[in-house]
């Protein structure tokens, strides 16, 4: 199936008050882990490759290549969408080999130079098609950016949205980077406001420590795009420690590798199906609002 922009992933989410999946790929296995899952559910299915995972591989267009061709023949909707992308020359050369999604972090920038470099790299994508997230502040968690308790100050984040024009705001509302235990609980009140404030979708930074009931409910209340990467990665190493351990004179990798790539399939199968379970919403409504206006 050809590759689906992640726009009609996320608008048609945001619509039906569902969550928007945003799965990470680590490597070749997670990728075809996580495609399996959305053929199995028939639920589509962002995959994220992030810079630190192209740090990690040395360069952007193996992995990426590799990831945009199994989007390609799966009979799943996938997208393919670059995350926490700091460098600019790493932006032009995901566009440049097909990626149509990028999150543009200069959050760790003072405001009003996060406003222009991503003001700037936005309306780059948007001349090429590509579809734009962006994140206000630091969600936290890594290196030990800010508190969990720091939160998006609606109007603020309206006016980041207007002057950059993205599409799609990653916001702080409780959520920290690489937690290892969901025990997250999210301000549903602020997504609440957020959600009626902002004319773009919610996107939920750091999902890993949050549990599945409060990711149901945090979607109820407003947000849409849920990224998730650090529990997956921990179903997969838990799996070859098993397999390991249970026969250390295992040497073939495919035989520890491949149940590891099945743990994943299946929990993100799982999670797929949660995040797609309908939870009443409170009465909120969609701001009217638009970006370019």
């Amino acid at each position: 199936m050809p590759l689906v922009p992640t726009a009609s992933i996320v608008d048609a989410a945001r619509a039906a008050r569902v969550g928007a999946a945003a799965f990470n790929v680590i490597h070749l296995e997670t990728a075809e882990a996580l495609v399996t899952a959305a053929e199995r559910t028939g639920i589509p299915l962002i995959l994220q490759i992030s810079e630190n995972c192209i740090r990690y591989h040395g360069s952007l267009l193996p992995l990426t290549r590799a990831t945009l061709a199994l989007a390609e023949e799966s009979t799943a909707r996938i997208a393919v969408h670059l995350d926490h992308i700091t460098d600019t020359e790493l932006v032009h050369q995901g566009i440049t080999a097909g990626v149509r999604s990028v999150m543009v972090d200069a959050s760790a920038l003072p405001y009003d130079q996060n406003v222009a470099t991503t003001a700037a790299l936005a309306a780059w994508c948007h001349e090429r098609g590509a579809y734009v997230e962006a994140e206000l502040g630091e969600v936290g968690g890594k290196d030990g950016v800010h508190a969990p308790g720091a939160r998006t100050d609606p109007d603020e984040a309206l006016a980041f949205v207007r002057a950059t024009r993205v599409d799609a705001l990653a916001v702080a509302v409780g959520s920290s980077h690489a937690m290892r235990e969901r025990t997250a609980e999210l301000d549903k009140d602020l997504i609440a406001e957020l959600r009626t404030t902002l004319p773009v979708p919610l996107v939920l930074h750091g999902s890993s420590g949050v549990p599945d009931d409060e990711l149901r409910r945090a979607i109820a209340a407003g947000m849409t795009k849920i990224n998730i990467s650090t529990h997956l990665v921990s179903v997969f190493t838990g799996s070859i420690r098993h397999t390991l351990a249970s026969d250390p004179a295992l040497v073939d990798s495919r035989k520890y590798v491949k149940p590891a790539r099945e743990a994943v399939a299946q929990e993100a199968t799982r999670l797929l199906e949660v995040l797609n379970t309908p939870v009443a919403a409170p009465d909120v409504q969609t701001a009217k609002a638009t970006v370019r206006s």
